[in-house]
């Protein structure tokens, strides 16, 4: 009995570790194809990004073309990042302005800061610069500017015999002679102005000075309305006070920066333009104007305008050549915009 108990356990336990064996062996064949389901979900992914990359490639820039193009905009940028930046300042070398005009001076309106200077304080004749006093003068006197005066023979320059295209005789508004002697730089009607003042010339001048005492102008003196005598001397610093003075009358600033007037004189049309080619030009903002020359002043220019959106006066004295002095109002006018305005700068 016992024997046949002890065969029945035997049998079935053989007939068991089969069973395992199988079971095992199913549940690695279902882990095997899990895996190779999973490796073929892998593969195809793999093979459609590989697609995707490639037709997106064809499409924009090659790949290692790409990357070097980045990399090389890192270095320019890396470059750029450690190269210091050129800034153009007032503290800048003076020369870079190349000034040509004998004595100059730039001065900042809103803070009375001279942002140029060159021979400012120079005591030299100014030429008809003159004609900015004699308008003053003649405004302050609060003269009828519609008031008819006549040209005569006591207008014409006997000192260096320039010419006029008013003739003896002519007449016309003090208005009108105002306009011509700022705009045309007209030395006939600069004197004419003077004679018909009440005391006559004389008293003229004396007004000038007394005019150019009150400003400070302590180092200009006047001898006669026109400008044509080179003991009519003053200085850039001085007529910048002159000039910031004048800006403040407002037939000044419309006479002195009218581009042209047409006037009949004597019967006939007359043409006449501004001596000062800047206030044609779309590139300036120009409040006041004026312009001279003698041979012992050379070409001035004086201005008062809006350069880098700031109100300055402009001031060139003995300039050479006839271009000279508005070649000096460009290059400061150019160097001015592209300054940080810091500092004085006196050019050598």
């Amino acid at each position: 009995m016992r024997r046949k108990l002890l065969s029945l356990l035997v049998s079935m336990t053989l007939a068991a570790v089969p069973l395992t064996v199988c079971a095992g062996k199913v549940e690695a064949a279902t882990n095997q194809k899990v895996a190779n389901k999973s490796g073929a979900v892998k593969k195809q992914a793999k093979k459609q990004v590989k697609k995707q990359l490639a037709s997106s490639t064809k499409k924009s820039v090659p790949v290692k073309k790409f990357v070097k193009s980045t990399s090389k905009s890192k270095k320019q940028v890396a470059e750029v990042a450690h190269k210091p930046l050129h800034r153009v300042s007032l503290d800048d070398d003076p020369g870079r302005l190349a000034i040509q005009s004998s004595a100059a001076v730039v001065i900042d309106q809103t803070t009375g800061k001279v942002l140029v200077e060159k021979h400012s304080d120079a005591v030299v004749p100014i030429a008809s610069i003159t004609k900015l006093m004699t308008a003053m003068v003649v405004l302050d006197a609060s003269l009828d500017l519609h008031e008819v005066i006549a040209i005569s023979a006591e207008d014409i320059d006997d000192l260096k015999g320039s010419r006029s295209r008013l003739p003896v005789g002519a007449t016309m508004t003090r208005e009108t002679a105002m306009l011509l002697a700022l705009m045309s730089s007209e030395n006939r009607a600069a004197n004419a102005l003077g004679r018909h003042y009440p005391g006559g010339l004389r008293a003229f001048v004396q007004a000038m000075n007394r005019k150019a005492k009150s400003l400070g102008m302590h180092d200009s003196h006047f001898e006669e309305p026109t400008g044509l005598s080179s003991n009519n001397v003053s200085t850039a610093h001085d007529l910048a006070r002159m000039v910031a003075a004048a800006a403040r009358y407002p037939e000044i600033r419309n006479y002195s920066t009218t581009a042209e007037a047409k006037l009949e004189l004597n019967g006939r049309i007359q043409n006449f333009n501004n001596t000062n080619a800047l206030v044609r030009s779309d590139n300036w903002q120009i409040g006041l104007s004026k312009t001279g020359y003698i041979s012992e002043a050379g070409r001035c220019l004086v201005m008062q305008a809006w350069v880098a959106d700031k109100p300055v006066v402009i001031v060139l004295l003995d300039s050479q050549g006839k271009m000279t002095r508005v070649g000096d109002a460009n290059r400061i006018k150019r160097w001015m915009e592209s300054a940080s305005l810091t500092s004085t700068v006196k050019p050598t």
